[in-house]
């Protein structure tokens, strides 16, 4: 009997039921349609309503201003505001995607609002020619509008949250088209917008690049409107027929003649099997097949395009008209034996305990599972929880008896089923179906529900689902930050943490910075100091003034670009004497600091250790910068005795001066800048640039080969050059210039202090072996005298000097020195002597260590190998 009851009900329209089914009693009281600009948002979303200005109108109790009121589907209020915005009359308003409500005035300005009836960002004009031409109609989908003005020109905005006003190609029109329609660029084969635009008996295509004709001979088309798929478009001419037709216009799907030729107030689809038609007092619904069917209104309605059918809006109710799902039309289809309808009975006749139950699973023993899912998928497009209730256990019931069906699809209706009752509710009213659901999917509704300010609802929904709860929990924190201006600060720190901590993964930064946007700073600072992460809470800390806290964290985080950051704000925020003093106690930042500064900011940095009295310091960067300045050519600009990179190195050594750990620092200083003096002094006299940053030796050397043997001298004197280093320096300077006279004047003038070594190795670094000579019968030692001679290729005064040493090592090294056979025998005949005597004692020794270093130490290698081995 209910499913005669429930059948009862449906229209048949060609071979397919449609059903009308009540989803709520609105709770709105005075609101008549037919004086309000409506605009219902899809997917059971929000309702804008206000007072149509073209209308006159009777005003109840209420103020003649006009209000913009937002409602749920179910007629609960949400939000309204008074409509004060300039532009003239309010040609259209219609909710985006994002449900974000969209109002265009007559001068071509697009307001914004939440759902909560507070203006988004700026406002955006259409520009120049909608204001000086008065927009006349607007046509919007998805995320975007179209508008004609009185001038005919076409001007849109594909998308509304990035609005970019652009014009369309010119119509050419001297008359206001009979109706518009848009395709949506994303059916489109160029991916722009393309603009319907019902001209005489043919229509005009409008792009931003051109325009075309198409439909010719269609006649007078009244209105049009595009499917949801944008393949389809249903229009109504100007002798009452309906057409259906692709939207390139290739061929007519089907016609219907309808009583009037009178074009209806709305024109819509319901879902994609028919087209609604709404007049006055009747709503007709077309079908391919069939005749129509019609309902009767005594009251003005709404209809709301929806995916699977159309919602319709009346001042007292809101029904949804939808094509039966054919699930539902095989269980309570009258008369119907499908095994579905069976299932169902058979519960009906198990609840009275009836026998009759196992008949009916009998019958349908084999078509068991396609009767479980049936009745699942049946329940999940029921609005009546009762019945949904009913149809799960009709479900469950098969389900005992069925091992082939797949048991989590019960309940993952059950759970879809709920999520869904509990978003119908008045108290939230939006009335979703099943195949809604699945579209528009349960993050976004979540979102929905967010912005809709039912925080708690959508947490338990999150929570029930398994999703992440950070977005739910973030928005009701910012949103009660907003609203509890009056809490005090501690008071509302312990209700968002005990909120917050409900999430591990939320971000106390970002909460914290909404706070501060809101004027509660110290709140800020009390949230962000239990954010985990660095990377978020130092940048937040910087915002809301708190460098010294932030400076801290970042250090303790050892994220040394973090540390930087604060650095570079507090150093562009706060006096320099300010910075030293929060970083000269915290060695990290201090260090990076000066790392830094060393490279980029020398006056700086100097301006540091100066506040520090780290003196030495400055003085180390001052001789790096006279180092610096060395580079650059134009700071030998001037006198010569006085340059700037004097003046740094004194000021340097002053410094150094005023420490008593830096002595010798100071003394190398002053010694550097005399020196500087010098060679500066030694250019100008030579005129040649080449003494300056040189050593004291090369000094020294450079003024003995230019013959300045009297600056040598001086430098010899100024510097305190010892002997030894003087006679060598001097020695092979007067070897490079090869004043072979000079040398040997100069050997001769006192007996050197260093020997003969240093003229022996001069002249022998420059090849003149007969110079050499002369210096190395002079020298004392036998084994310097024998390896001179050996350099020089004399083989018997080298053997000789080498027998002198009695060294056998040293006649040994020799003799593979000079590879002269004859030096050769020459030198081992030496050696033979010399060893002979030890030879005798040396084989004698046990320990073959020591015998075989024995053999080495008179140059006798392949007896010492033997030992070793």
């Amino acid at each position: 009997m209910a499913g005669v009851s429930i059948a009862a009900e449906w229209q048949l329209l060609g071979d397919k039921y449609y059903r009308k089914p009540e989803l709520y009693q609105l709770r709105w009281k005075n609101i008549d349609l037919a004086r309000n600009k409506v605009a219902c948002a899809p997917f059971g979303g929000p309702i804008a309503v206000i007072r149509d200005e073209s209308k006159i109108v009777q005003l109840y109790a209420e103020s003649a201003l006009r209000k913009l009121r937002i409602f749920n589907s179910c007629g609960r209020q949400i939000s309204e505001t008074v409509w004060r915005n300039p532009g003239g009359r309010l040609i259209g308003l219609s909710w985006t995607e994002e449900q974000v409500l969209v109002c265009v005035t007559q001068d071509g300005t697009v307001y914004r609002y939440d759902i909560h009836c507070k203006i988004i960002e700026s406002n955006v004009s259409m520009g120049t020619e909608c204001f000086e031409h008065s927009v006349v109609e607007c046509v919007f989908w998805g995320n975007g509008v179209v508008c004609i003005n009185e001038a005919f020109q076409l001007f849109c905005i594909p998308d509304l949250k990035n609005p970019k006003p652009c014009k369309l190609a010119d119509t050419g029109l001297e008359e206001f088209p009979l109706c518009m329609a848009v395709i949506e660029p994303q059916y489109t084969m160029s991916g722009n917008v393309e603009v319907l635009l019902g001209v005489g008996d043919h229509v005009l295509l409008v792009e931003e690049d051109g325009v075309q004709t198409v439909g010719d001979g269609l006649g007078t088309l009244q209105k049009m409107v595009i499917s949801h798929n944008g393949k389809l478009m249903a229009s109504f001419t100007h002798d009452g027929q309906l057409l259906v037709m692709p939207t390139d216009f290739s061929s007519i799907i089907f016609e219907y003649s309808c009583e009037s030729t009178l074009a209806p107030e709305q024109l819509v689809w319901c879902g994609m099997d028919s087209v609604l038609l709404y007049w006055d007092d009747m709503l007709l619904m077309v079908g391919p097949y069939g005749d129509p069917v019609r309902y009767l209104y005594d009251e003005p309605i709404i209809l709301i395009p929806e995916c699977d059918g159309a919602r319709i809006l009346s001042n007292l109710n809101m029904e949804f008209l939808q094509r039966v799902p054919a699930s539902t039309e095989s269980i309570f289809k009258i008369g119907s034996t499908e095994p579905a309808a069976l299932l169902y009975d058979a519960l009906d006749h198990f609840d009275r305990r009836s026998a009759k139950a196992d008949e009916n699973l009998r019958l349908i023993k084999t078509s068991l599972p396609e009767a479980v899912e049936a009745c699942v998928d049946a329940a999940g497009h029921e609005f009546d929880p009762s019945l949904q209730q009913t149809l799960l256990r009709a479900a469950s019931y098969g389900q005992a008896f069925c091992s082939q069906f797949q048991r989590e699809s019960i309940q993952e209706m059950s759970k879809t089923l709920r999520v869904l009752n509990a978003v119908r509710s008045p108290e939230t009213g939006i009335p979703l179906s099943i195949h809604q659901y699945k579209l528009l999917t349960p993050s976004v509704l979540i979102g929905r529900l967010v912005n809709a300010h039912q925080h708690l609802l959508a947490l338990r929904i999150s929570d029930y689902l398994g999703m992440n709860q950070e977005v739910v929990i973030m928005h009701w924190a910012c949103s009660k930050l907003t609203v509890s201006s009056s809490v005090p600060d501690v008071t509302l720190l312990e209700i968002l943490l005990d909120k917050l901590k409900l999430c591990r993964s939320i971000s106390y930064a970002a909460v914290a910075a909404h706070a501060d946007q809101t004027g509660r700073r110290k709140l800020a600072a009390m949230l962000v100091e239990h954010e985990p992460l660095s990377s978020k809470q130092v940048p937040l800390l910087l915002g809301i003034g708190e460098e010294d806290t932030a400076l801290t964290k970042a250090t303790e985080s050892g994220d040394t670009d973090l540390v930087y950051l604060v650095l570079f704000h507090i150093w562009q925020k706060r006096p320099a004497l300010e910075l030293f003093g929060m970083i000269q106690a915290r060695p990290i930042a201090r260090d990076l600091f000066i790392r830094y500064a060393r490279c980029y900011k020398h006056e700086f940095l100097k301006d540091f250790f100066l506040s520090t009295g780290q003196l030495h310091d400055v003085a180390y960067l001052l001789w790096k910068e006279s180092w610096e300045l060395a580079k650059n050519p134009m700071a030998s600009r001037g006198s010569p005795l006085h340059t700037p990179r004097i003046k740094l190195i004194e000021k340097a050594q002053n410094l150094f001066a005023e420490t008593k750990e830096h002595v010798f620092e100071s003394k190398a200083a002053e010694e550097h800048a005399r020196l500087l003096r010098m060679q500066h002094e030694l250019e100008v006299s030579t005129k040649q640039p080449i003494f300056v940053d040189s050593s004291i030796s090369d000094t020294i050397r450079t003024c003995i080969v230019l013959g300045n043997h009297r600056a040598a001298l001086r430098v010899k004197t100024e510097f305190k050059v010892s002997e030894k280093r003087w006679y060598w320096l001097k020695v092979f300077a007067l070897a490079t210039i090869r004043d072979w006279d000079a040398l040997e004047k100069f050997s001769k003038e006192k007996r050197p202090p260093v020997g003969f070594r240093p003229f022996v190795e001069a002249c022998i670094d420059a090849e003149e072996k007969g110079e050499a000579v002369k210096y190395i019968s002079k020298l004392a030692d036998p084994r310097e005298k024998a390896e001179a001679y050996a350099r020089v290729g004399m083989a018997k005064e080298a053997a000789d000097a080498a027998s002198q040493s009695k060294d056998g090592e040293l006649l040994g090294r020799l003799r593979n020195t000079l590879q002269d056979s004859t030096a050769s025998s020459l030198f081992d005949t030496l050696r033979d002597r010399l060893s002979f005597p030890a030879v005798k004692y040396i084989s004698k020794l046990a320990d073959p260590r020591e015998k075989a270093e024995a053999y080495a130490r008179i140059g006798m290698g392949k007896e010492a190998a033997d030992a070793a081995s």
